[in-house]
């Protein structure tokens, strides 16, 4: 029983690790389909954020030329890129992605999908938007 009970618990760990959000994804572009960046999400209180920490195709000190306001030219290396967003059921919503490449920021939610995050970044109302999938970083 003893056994029995530890098996449980590790495959209850191993289901709800396999469900969470949080940790590193791989984003790939969108024409090109070559890998792009690392982005690490992470949670602070009850909000969810993801931050740049490994690019593929900028220089290692590419700065955000194109980005407004307190992100203008920060390092690319740590901006955090996703901001506020809130778990609801089985998405996450309610907060803003920054697109690096053209310093717009657009409303955002994010759905877990088995082992890839979709991401999407939109004006207004979802149906206007860009959905990008990312996958875990194993």
């Amino acid at each position: 029983m003893k056994y029995l009970s530890i098996l449980f618990i590790m495959t209850l760990s191993v289901t709800l690790n396999g469900q969470t959000i949080i940790g590193q994804w791989e984003t790939y572009d969108d024409k090109t389909k070559e890998k792009t960046a690392v982005i690490e999400i992470y949670q602070t209180d009850n909000l969810y954020f993801g931050k740049i920490v490994k690019s593929f195709s900028l220089e290692k000190n590419a700065l955000c030329e194109n980005c407004k306001g307190i992100n203008k030219n920060k390092p690319i290396i740590g901006l955090v890129i996703i901001e506020n967003i809130k778990k609801d059921g089985n998405e996450f919503n309610g907060g803003t992605v920054l697109d690096p490449d053209n310093g717009e920021t657009y409303k955002c939610y994010l759905k877990l999908i088995n082992n890839k995050l979709e991401v999407r970044g939109y004006i207004g109302f979802s149906l206007l938007g860009r959905t990008q999938y990312w996958v875990r970083k194993e």
